[in-house]
């Protein structure tokens, strides 16, 4: 499978497409024309949810194989960890058109081979086990139902690239049904992907869910659907999340999927980006404290942007994905240290925080990672690369600690290049312009992901000078010159140390009398207008 052909479904998927509809029902329900590929339909219930186990049965239809190799995947997109979602499988049989069962093998962790002989069709089910409340993993109990489809849906070895479609039958007593995936008319609880790719991009929600008021931007839809969102002000709370999804997409001037939604799975459990779509942990109760409005719309800012900056905008390594392995990158920095970057500008372009707090927000990150030994021994480039082993967020307690966060330090780097490049330009540029263009040359011309060596010539591109100074604080250890970035927006950094604690306090602060250049950075970068 190649980008282009990869790209092009996810483009179909993300859109809606009816036309994918059409030919997808025809093609699995009919299995028409010479297309020899398995045809896959999965049902998924829970006829017990207090188990806590969903019940799989997958029917395939024209095999024409001599064996049929079953894989769990071994991850799933967004969550950069091995999860060994295997172990959770329990009753696997696979039976054939007569009802007798057919030859299984576990040949390793993750996969389930039969044999089907002379059979092209067979019947397999199986049981997950759902227990663990959070955004990466199934969850079932008498309140609500969280699918991960990565947790949930096998995939038949080298064929993630064929459509399939997939059946929820809900606990008797649950009405709602949330999911970014195309609803098939005229079916109740049928959904279809074009290819593993979307299905695994695609969690799934059921219960008793509340939906939001939605809102409209550009004449494209947005929805918000909760498990037990609480008590709070509703619209208070949706007119500001349309600020921030607003502030979003006006950097990119386009919006490139048909509907979106936020899906809230309930409290403490993370939250994971997707292509027309977002699980997150939600709950309303306390958003009227000081702050509290704040905080969840950087969050939710944060999720929404990744549907530009990493799904869309990506590193090289992450899309086609093979799910057997870590898909590993040196350029999670970017994707998710940077996004953090972007979620303070967005709320601050929305209007949402003042310009104290989006320095606030700056200060706030230069401290946790002053403050971190880490920042002694990892490199941002090796953080993204060894998150698989050493997990996103640094230290692990009782070691030493030698690791940092790549979201932390990354957005400081969002910062410095953001900075550097509008210094470089007399402001007539900055960060924003970057990522436009890796989305137009990139995602939209070339339909691909970009390496290490692209990122900084883009980069590099908009500033018009070499930005390796600023590159080496990705692939070096050096000690970060604040003063020397700040400066450029007229800000300045001083340090003190906390007696009590012993930490390194820094605090940024406004410079007095500041330049023509000084003030037009400081104005269009906190003024949220962006460039």
């Amino acid at each position: 499978m190649n980008y282009k052909q990869y790209q092009h479904r996810i483009e179909k998927a993300a859109i809606a497409c009816l036309l994918i509809v059409i030919v997808g029902i025809s093609y699995l329900t009919e299995c028409r024309g010479q297309n020899t590929d398995p045809v896959l339909q999965y049902t998924v219930s829970m006829p017990e949810p207090s188990d806590h186990l969903f019940h799989i049965v997958l029917d395939c239809k024209n095999l024409k194989k001599d064996t049929v190799d079953l894989k769990m995947p071994q991850w799933m997109p967004g969550y950069y960890q091995i999860m060994n979602y295997s172990r959770l499988v329990r009753n696997f049989t696979a039976i054939n058109l007569e009802g007798r069962e057919t030859t299984v093998e576990r040949i390793n962790n993750n996969t389930w081979r039969i044999i089907p002989g002379k059979n092209n069709s067979l019947r397999i089910s199986y049981d997950v086990y759902s227990d663990r409340k959070f955004v990466a993993s199934n969850y079932l109990d008498s309140t609500r139902g969280y699918i991960v489809p990565a947790a949930t849906f096998m995939f038949i070895n080298e064929h993630t690239d064929i459509p399939v479609i997939i059946k929820v039958v809900p606990f008797n007593s649950w009405n709602n049904i949330a999911t970014g995936l195309a609803a098939i008319e005229g079916k109740s609880g049928e959904f279809i992907a074009p290819d593993f790719d979307i299905l695994y991009d695609c969690p799934i929600l059921v219960g008793k869910l509340e939906e939001l008021p939605s809102f409209n931007i550009s004449g494209i839809k947005h929805r918000f659907i909760a498990y037990n969102p609480g008590i709070f002000n509703r619209t208070e709370f949706i007119t500001a999340l349309e600020k921030t999804v607003k502030a979003g997409i006006d950097l990119f001037g386009e919006i490139p999927y048909k509907e979106y939604t936020f899906i809230g799975i309930g409290p403490g459990a993370g939250g994971i980006e997707h292509l027309n779509n977002t699980t997150v942990s939600f709950s309303g109760m306390g958003l009227d404290k000081p702050g509290a409005m704040e905080r969840i719309m950087k969050f939710l800012a944060h999720e929404y942007f990744h549907h530009y900056n990493v799904k869309r905008i990506r590193p090289f390594e992450l899309g086609p994905f093979d799910y057997d392995k870590e898909n590993r990158t040196n350029l999670l920095w970017f994707s998710e240290g940077v996004t953090v970057y972007y979620e303070y500008l967005i709320v601050r372009r929305a209007g949402l925080i003042t310009d104290e707090e989006l320095i606030k927000s700056i200060e706030s990150e230069i401290n946790t990672f002053e403050n971190d030994p880490g920042r002694r021994y990892q490199s941002l480039s090796q953080a993204s690369y060894n998150t698989w082993s050493d997990g996103p967020f640094g230290n692990r307690p009782g070691e030493e600690d030698k690791l940092i966060s790549y979201y932390n330090k990354g957005c400081l780097a969002g910062m410095i290049l953001d900075f550097a490049i509008r210094n470089a330009t007399g402001n007539k540029k900055s960060l924003d312009n970057v990522m436009r263009l890796l989305y137009e040359e990139y995602y939209k011309k070339v339909q691909r992901g970009f390496t290490d060596a692209e990122l900084q010539d883009a980069c590099e591109e908009v500033a018009g000078i070499s930005l390796s100074p600023e590159f080496e604080y990705v692939y070096t250890t050096k000690d970060i010159e604040y003063s020397k970035y700040l400066s450029y927006a007229g800000l300045k950094i001083t340090e003190d140390k906390d007696t009590s604690t012993g930490r390194r306090k820094f605090t940024i602060t406004r410079q007095d009398n500041l330049n023509s250049l000084q003030l037009s950075i400081f104005q269009s970068w906190s003024g949220g207008s962006g460039i």
